[in-house]
Parts: structure tokens; sequence; C-alpha cells
């Protein structure tokens, strides 16, 4: 007992001046309105919990973490506005996503300013291929990867059959479609047509149009490029006239908020992707995941969906980067990044210097039956597993980056 207490002692001095120490202020930039607010809702809790977590153990090189986040509502101005006051509080680094079109663009303007910017829901090729910097890396998977593992599940069970592609008029879009017809080999249009919606702020009567494009096609698969509150509007719409009991519904990227105000009704049977479910945990192995997991649950009574784990994951990375750096400058922190390789919450990830793009495994995921799903106590064991592929299958190799970088007159490394 004699020796305890002195030690005793000296844990809480040392937590002590870290929680006295001036707080570092970590900047998320998430939307907290608009289609993507679930996603941005999820983002957020998960970021606090991380950086209570990481309190609570003595805080970053002495110093506690502070969360101080702003609301995107998924618009590239907005973001852009937001990277500035952040900046100006004297953020150390700025982290969020939910459309790709902001996180790049706040993502160049976080550069401006000196900050690194880490992308969480930020799935177009751009993000770190053409639109990609130094200043910026990406947690969550490219539409590429997205498009690897769902289309090689696709043409396997379900091959040589018509698309038709209905997707959101931006880069996240674009690259999605793209990538994914380039996986599937559905890049003639005229057998496989597509229509482009509205974003942000598409009418129902541009889905309802689209839709009923899609009904009068030839098409068996139907390829929804939606994402957030605008994938179930479609959703809603598209079992209205009859077409998910007619057509295999494709989703190159789902969540688990996606799906909870969709229904599983509505969503079962749909394809798609995840990076990470809370399942995943078990799948891999990862007691470090199990922990995030149970964690997440009893404090937000809730399973943590992919873009929880994101925002968790970026603040760890991020502090861990800093100690063995033993900085908070940018540039330090950015070379204590490059060519990293962790475990957190799966199996094994790595930053990829060349492009700073986070390779991991990557699912291709099946929305379960109503019944099953709501066999979990929070009624949310919505995915299965269907195929995976790691991160060095899944990502595009350095000679496919450079050739995407080129043939957008960008420098062949990253600046």
């Amino acid at each position: 007992m004699k020796r305890i207490l002195p030690l005793l002692a000296l844990y809480l001095g040392i937590n002590s001046v870290a929680l006295a120490a001036e707080p570092v202020t970590l900047g998320l930039n998430y939307p907290r309105t608009g289609s993507y607010k679930e996603e941005g809702l999820a983002q957020m809790r998960g970021a606090l919990l991380a950086i209570d977590e990481i309190n609570a153990s003595g805080g970053v090189l002495g110093r506690p973490l502070r969360l101080s986040s702003r609301n995107s509502a998924s618009r590239p101005e907005k973001a852009v506005a937001n990277v500035d006051k952040l900046a100006d509080e004297g953020a150390a680094m700025l982290f969020g996503g939910a459309s790709s079109a902001v996180a790049i663009a706040a993502g160049k303007r976080a550069r401006e300013r000196g900050l690194l910017y880490f992308g969480t829901l930020t799935y177009s090729n751009d993000t770190t291929g053409k639109d990609g910097h130094r200043y910026m890396f990406r947690e969550c998977n490219s539409a590429w990867m997205s498009a690897r593992v769902l289309g090689q599940y696709l043409n396997k069970h379900l091959p040589d059959r018509n698309y038709f592609y209905i997707t959101s008029d931006y880069t996240w879009g674009h690259t999605s479609e793209s990538s994914l017809r380039q996986a599937t080999f559905t890049q003639d249009a005229a057998k496989h047509p597509g229509v482009r919606v509205r974003f942000p702020g598409a009418p129902l009567a541009d889905y309802r149009d689209a839709l009923t494009q899609a009904a009068a096609s030839q098409a068996q698969v139907l390829v929804l490029v939606l994402f957030g509150e605008d994938l179930v509007r479609a959703m809603r719409i598209a079992d209205d006239m009859g077409l998910t009991g007619k057509m295999q519904v494709a989703v190159p990227n789902l969540t688990l908020s996606m799906v909870e105000q969709a229904g599983p009704n509505l969503m079962q049977g749909v394809l798609g992707t995840e990076p990470w479910t809370w399942r995943v945990p078990e799948i891999e192995g990862s007691e470090r995941g199990k922990a995030f997991v149970q964690a997440f649950d009893d404090r937000y009574q809730t399973h943590p969906s992919s873009s929880a784990a994101s925002a968790y994951s970026i603040v760890y990375q991020w502090a861990d980067a800093v100690k063995r750096a033993r900085s908070f400058d940018s540039e330090a922190v950015l070379a204590a990044l490059e060519n990293h390789r962790y475990r957190l919450l799966k199996d094994e990830q790595f930053w990829r210097p060349f492009d700073h793009q986070n390779v991991q495994t990557i699912y291709a995921v099946r929305v379960k039956p109503r019944d099953e799903v709501l066999k979990d106590k929070f009624k949310q064991d919505y995915f299965e597993i269907v195929h995976r592929l790691s991160g060095e299958e899944a990502a595009p190799s350095l000679a496919e980056w450079q050739a995407e970088r080129s043939g957008a007159a960008q420098p062949l490394a990253l600046k």
C-alpha cells in the first residue's frame, strides 16, 4: 500500500498537468444539415469518443484535445469558409467529409492554411487522384476500390446482365459510376444507359423521372449511385414502382444510417460496399475494434457505422503520428504518417506515401432479411459480407494513379 499510494499520486499528477495544459483544437468539418446529416452525426460521435479516450489517458504530448466543429451542409463553399474559421481558432488539424466535393475543396484550402486535412467519407477517386495533394489524407476507400470488390461479385453472380445507372451529378457520383462501369464491363451507354440527378437538392420528381426511364429499359441491375437521404428517397420511389422486386439494386457505398432510414424491409437484398461494419472486428479478430464497438454501444445506444469508425480512427492516427513525430507541426506529422502501418479497428492498414490513400480491406455487402436484422439488440445487424478484397488488390497501382494524374495535367508526385 505504501508503494501504491505514491504511484497513484504520480499518475494523477501527470494527468492533472496534461489537463491543465493548453488544449489542442481538432477541427471537424461535417454535415449537420442536408442529405448527409446522419453520416455527419456519426462522425461527430466517433470523434468525441476518441478524444475523450485520449484525454483520459493523458492527452497528446501532455496536452488535452478539444473538438471544434462547423456545419458544412455538404456544400463546398461553406466547407471552405469553415476551414478559415477553424484555422483562425488555432486548429492543429482538420477532418471531415460526407461529400467528396466538400472534402476536396476544404482540403485545398487547408493546404493553403498549412493544415493537414483527413477525409472521412469522401469516396471520389479525385480526392487522392487528380485533386490529391500532400496535405490531404483519405481514411476511407476510393470509388475504384469499391468498384473492384463489388464488380468482382456482380461479374461472378450476375454475369452478362444489362445495367441502368442513376447517379448524383458531382465528383463522387461521376467517378463511382465510371469505376463500376469499368469493373463490370458496362461502359457501352447504349446497352447500359444512365441518368444523372442534381446534387444537392434534387426534387423527388427527378428521381421519379430517372426511375421511370430505368423501368422502361431492359436492365436487370439497377445501380443507384446515390448517398444518404438521396438514396433513401430514390429507394422509396423504386419500391412504389415495383422495381425493387424486379431488378437487383446495387449501391456503390452503403452505410448503417442509410439502411436505418430506409428500413430493412425496403433495403433487403441490396448490394453495396463498406470499408467497415460493427461486425468486422469479430471477423478480423480485432480486440481493439471490439472494444470500440462496445464503448460506442454503451455511450450512444446504437452500433457504430463506418462513418463513426472513420472519424474515430482519424483522431487516433493523427494523435499517434504526433507522438511519433514529437511535434504538432504539419510537415512533421505528415512524414510520420507516410507508409505507417497499423492495426486499430480491423486487420492491417497503412497510409500509402505516393497518394496518401489509406490502404485497407474493402467488403462487398448485402442487406440481410428483416427477421435476421431484428435479432440484434439494437435491430441493426444489417450487413452480410459476401466478398472481400485486400487493400493492395483493390487500390489502383502507382502506374494507374500516375496515368490519371497525367491525363488531368497534374504533376506525377503530390505537391
